[in-house]
């Protein structure tokens, strides 16, 4: 480095922190300046004054001075002090005769690198959010209430401690927000922007910062089950009645649609279950359908379980239910809307408990309208009478 010019740079230094010359020469003459000069000529060389420090060792040696000689230096000026405190990543210093918190180099190279004046867009999703450094808009002479979204009265909001500025919109306050399609992707498009002077002329560089949001549209998933077993068959002796216990599914009201291991069976379609019993002399017995459940295991006894028909009647909180001919001869028919379990469970099993009833001088169908006469018909199943069946659908 030029020994001159090291000279006036530390010239200017000295003069900076002190206007008093005799002071000076008091100094020199009770301790002699050499080293610290010295030591500060090597740092000023081998370090660039950066965040407003420069050399103290000039501090140090007046400080040295006063305690051997009792000689204080006048008017050595403090550092500048700011109107409002500076944040960690900002310093405090002087420009045009006036202070203002200036960014830290450190702080300040990782946007000059990208030449941004903050991080990237922040994308939630149904907001955005793109954050400003405030002494980064100072350094380009922009203050940030000047700024603002396509909304004009869309503003920044600076936070008082770190002094970042904050620019959002979202789904209730779009702020002028364009929103279009491209492909299977919906954009959300939005600037940060100067206002707009009515002056004829300007003389400041327009400021403008697009950003956006990319969101892949949601892909509607068709979430279908297919029957493991077309029907189920069970063969059951309960007493003197041998007889076949079958369950079967079909797609239309009319039974005329069975449904095979490739019919898919979509979320919230129309099912259609007969429950038949094979080999009973209908004027002889009944087949009654006393409950029938859902379950996302093969186990009956799941602790996840969803009510389909209870004590022989649809269950009242789902009106998608509905029974048919239910102790009215061999044969009955419910119907519901396809569903899955909360999670995402790949299987459903259907599970129904059968009853046989003697139809001679009693009444077998169940009365859904009164529980007392539920009471009363299921006193008259003979015990070891109940069957249980269980038909399988996946996705």
């Amino acid at each position: 480095m030029n020994t001159l010019v090291l000279s006036c740079h530390i010239s200017s230094v000295v003069s900076a922190r002190s206007t008093n010359a005799a002071s000076l020469l008091r100094l020199s003459r009770a301790q002699r300046p050499r080293a610290y000069i010295s030591a500060c000529t090597h740092t000023l060389c081998r370090y660039p004054s950066v965040d407003g420090v420069d050399c103290h060792f000039l501090e140090a040696y007046a400080k040295a001075c006063s305690l051997e000689a009792n000689v204080t230096l006048e008017d050595w000026s403090p550092p500048p002090l700011c109107q409002q405190p500076c944040s960690d990543h900002e310093f405090c210093g002087e420009e045009h005769g006036s202070t203002r918190c200036f960014c830290r180099a450190l702080f300040a190279s990782k946007y000059k690198a990208t030449k941004s004046l903050g991080d990237p867009t922040v994308c939630r999703q149904d907001s955005a959010s793109v954050v400003l450094a405030g002494c980064l808009l100072d350094d380009k002479g922009i203050h940030f209430s000047t700024l603002h979204l396509k909304d004009p009265s869309c503003k920044g909001h600076m936070d008082p401690q770190s002094h970042l500025v904050i620019f959002s919109f979202d789904s209730s306050a779009l702020c002028g927000t364009e929103v279009m399609r491209i492909n299977s992707q919906i954009v959300y498009k939005n600037s940060i922007m100067s206002s707009n002077s009515s002056s004829v002329i300007i003389r400041s560089d327009q400021f403008q910062i697009d950003f956006s949001c990319l969101y892949t549209q949601p892909e509607v998933r068709s979430v279908s089950f297919r029957i493991q077993d077309s029907s189920v068959v069970q063969q059951l002796v309960s007493g003197e009645w041998n007889y076949t216990l079958t369950m079967s599914s079909f797609s239309d009201a009319g039974l005329l649609q069975p449904v095979g291991p490739n019919t898919e069976i979509l979320l919230n379609q129309a099912v259609w279950l007969q429950l038949e019993a094979g080999g009973l002399d209908a004027n002889m017995v009944a087949m009654v359908t006393d409950s029938c459940w859902a379950t996302n295991q093969a186990s009956p006894d799941s602790n996840l379980k969803y009510d389909l028909i209870i004590n022989g009647c649809s269950n009242p909180a789902d009106d998608t239910v509905q029974m048919q001919g239910n102790g009215q001869g061999t044969s009955s028919v419910f119907s519901f809307a396809m569903f899955e379990f909360s999670g995402g469970s790949s299987e459903i099993y259907l599970h129904c408990k059968l009853e046989l009833c003697p139809t001679q001088g009693q009444a077998c169908t169940p009365s859904c309208g009164g529980a007392a006469r539920r009471r009363r018909r299921s006193a008259i199943y003979a015990e070891g009478n109940a069957a249980l069946i269980t038909m399988g659908w996946r996705n």
